[in-house]
């Protein structure tokens, strides 16, 4: 039995996918705690692990940015993305890093898992002590680490091929990182000086790269080829939700077995306070179509569709999408990197339509490798939906593309590759501690 710490950054997205390995840890022996915001005990206690509460000073609603961070309504575009990077990655770092101390002085952990923003992981990781556990970084976004074969992560360019390709990303990545997010790096080295540890040796949104092990949670198929990737960056296949037990379905549950196509369309479970963004348009762009729609609003209530439903659209909260997906012939998402994945474990192809967060990113690897159609919009117009529908259902190559990484993702369990990786990395670290 090892001795496991997870720590996670306080949203359901970076928490999540992390009870899962949580789950899978604790089934197979381990002891399991859990760092992360306090209201996610019940969760983690479900799985089985320990939940240590964040301090009140590293803890955060994501549900609540815009009233909790005065200032960041009047931001957007770069200046957002410093905004939110200095304040909700790198501010609590030195509150994460001494929640991480306190733990690991308490309890000899075997092995540290930590979210790819949880930053206050990295005065550990540059710290000279060999008896430190392995750390490895979980990241909960498509790869953002620079490369010469890709623009910056974030920006929704795809690779591109050949001399001038790599030329645009080289000159791509030193504007981003010298001049348009400078100050976001600039943060993170202060706040590293503060607690008195040294700077970066590598970019901010790099950082995770300073592991023993990175976790790559795609397949590589669902990722950029880069020819420069550092050997300890693991894929291990997309990490899913617990399926669903006791499902209850609705009364209009039998209307997905009509023969027409089913359409599915969600907001996610966060980027969802705004309805009208994607829900709204695609129940206007599909109500004359021979199609079904499946609307679910990410656990907001129903009630706050403003617009009547047509006759063949139907709405629930939540559905598991273990249940609906493979009842579905395109899903119509703004772009979370979860449910995209979720989809295309299912063979589903897509029509992504975001423009907040890695967004972009999950939009363009979508469009890159043909498994759907990307609106290059997080609030696309109802004409723009139902050309985009209409193509997907009638251009098979999008199906058979997802059928293609449907068949790729069936090879791989996620939570055994990851369970793999801290064997090895304790068996690593347990050579370098012997030979020290």
């Amino acid at each position: 039995m090892a001795e496991i710490l997870i720590a996670a950054c306080p949203p359901i997205g970076h928490v999540g996918p992390l009870l899962s390995v949580a789950r899978g840890l604790v089934d197979r022996g381990d002891r399991v705690t859990f760092l992360t915001a306090e209201r996610h005990a019940a969760k983690i206690l479900a799985t089985g692990a320990h939940p240590h509460p964040l301090p009140a000073a590293a803890d955060y609603d994501d549900t609540s940015f815009d009233a909790d961070l005065p200032g960041r309504v009047e931001t957007s575009g770069i200046a957002r993305i410093n905004f939110d990077i200095t304040h909700l990655f790198v501010r609590p770092m030195r509150h994460q890093a001494q929640a991480l101390s306190d733990l690991l002085a308490a309890r000899p952990y075997d092995a540290v898992i930590v979210d790819s923003i949880f930053l206050g992981v990295l005065p550990m990781l540059m710290a000279d002590d060999p008896h430190r556990p392995p750390v490895l970084t979980y990241s909960t976004t498509p790869l953002f680490l620079t490369s010469r074969d890709t623009a910056p992560g974030g920006t929704g360019i795809t690779p591109g091929n050949g001399r001038f390709a790599r030329l645009r990303n080289r000159l791509l990545n030193v504007v981003g990182q010298n001049v348009l997010l400078r100050p976001s790096h600039s943060a993170a080295n202060a706040e590293l000086q503060a607690i008195g540890a040294p700077k970066l040796p590598v970019f901010v949104l790099d950082s995770a790269i300073l592991a023993d092990r990175m976790i790559a949670p795609t397949v590589p198929e669902f990722e950029y080829r880069r020819s420069d990737l550092p050997d300890h960056v693991r894929f291990v296949g997309a990490v899913t939700p617990t399926p669903a037990e006791h499902f209850e379905p609705p009364v209009w549950w039998d209307e997905l077995h009509s023969g027409r196509p089913v359409v599915h369309v969600t907001q996610g479970t966060i980027d969802n306070a705004d309805l009208t963004r994607l829900v709204e348009p695609t129940i206007a762009a599909l109500a004359d179509e021979d199609v079904t729609v499946v609307v679910t609003t990410g656990g907001r209530d129903v009630g706050q569709i403003g617009i009547p439903l047509p006759a063949n659209t139907f709405v629930a909260e939540f559905i598991p999408h273990d249940v609906l997906l493979p009842l579905v012939d395109v899903m119509v998402t703004n772009g979370g990197y979860g449910a995209v994945q979720r989809a295309l474990i299912d063979g589903v192809p897509l029509v992504v339509a975001g423009n907040t967060e890695d967004k972009p990113e999950v939009a363009a690897r979508v469009e890159w490798f043909g498994v759907g159609v990307n609106l290059r919009t997080g609030t696309p117009t109802s004409d723009a939906v139902k050309r985009a529908v209409r193509e997907v259902l009638a251009d098979d190559a999008y199906r058979q593309a997802a059928r293609r990484l449907q068949s790729t993702h069936r090879r791989w369990d996620s939570v055994a590759e990851i369970a793999s990786l801290v064997d090895e990395a304790i068996a690593e670290r347990r050579v370098q501690v012997g030979h020290a």
